[in-house]
């Protein structure tokens, strides 16, 4: 992912993170993981989300199969 250490994250918590629409939710989801994540910071979180290109597994995992 650019700018984002998918080590650091399970393909689940990528995920979910992908589904949020705002800031808030993503704060609200990263909360819920115990990372403590400010607005500006949620903001760049989905913008770089944003620009993320699956590779072929990657769509297989999120397309369920």
């Amino acid at each position: 992912m650019a700018g984002i250490d998918k080590n650091k994250f399970t393909n689940e918590q990528i995920q979910k993170a992908m589904q949020c629409e705002t800031p808030e939710e993503l704060m609200e989801l990263a909360k819920s993981e115990g990372v403590d994540l400010t607005k500006e910071e949620a903001e760049n979180l989905l913008t770089k989300l944003g620009e993320v290109e699956l590779d072929s597994e990657e769509l297989k995992a999120v397309a369920g199969g």
